[in-house]
């Protein structure tokens, strides 16, 4: 079995690598994501969050700033970087080159994360693909 730290750094590789499969291998199948929808989404639903982030985002890039262990817990600082390329929530594609930062805290059991909370700059996305607009 592979580590937790093993685990997010294929995850990781997975994703700036354009594969959506290799980075949901970090989700364990009982997984609760919380922080982007009002509820906690499972595996199914964060499939499809993210189905709609590489379908939106052209090559969406993920950097981690830091990262933080603590027993089975990790607490990442991250920045997601991409080119809106088709509709994301509603906003036709713009080509605009958009900046995510966010915070996200993994709970692992074994290699596999089961619970995970996130926040990221939404409104700051939605401004920067014009659908808000940014403060006068």
């Amino acid at each position: 079995m592979a580590t937790p730290q093993q685990t997010l750094e294929a995850a990781y590789e997975g994703w700036n690598a354009g594969s959506l499969d290799r980075y949901l291998e970090l989700y364990d199948d009982e997984i609760r994501l919380h922080g982007y929808s009002p509820e906690p989404m499972g595996k199914a639903e964060v499939r499809g969050f993210y189905e709609t982030i590489f379908g939106a985002f052209d090559s969406p890039k993920l950097a981690f700033h830091g990262t933080l262990w603590g027993g089975d817990t990790c607490a990442i600082r991250f920045t997601m970087t991409g080119r809106h390329v088709a509709e994301f929530m509603g906003v036709p594609a713009t080509g605009t080159e958009i900046v995510l930062p966010g915070i996200t805290i993994l709970h692992f059991r074994g290699d596999r994360v089961i619970e995970r909370f996130s926040q990221a700059d939404m409104l700051g996305l939605l401004m920067q693909i014009g659908a808000v607009p940014a403060p006068a």
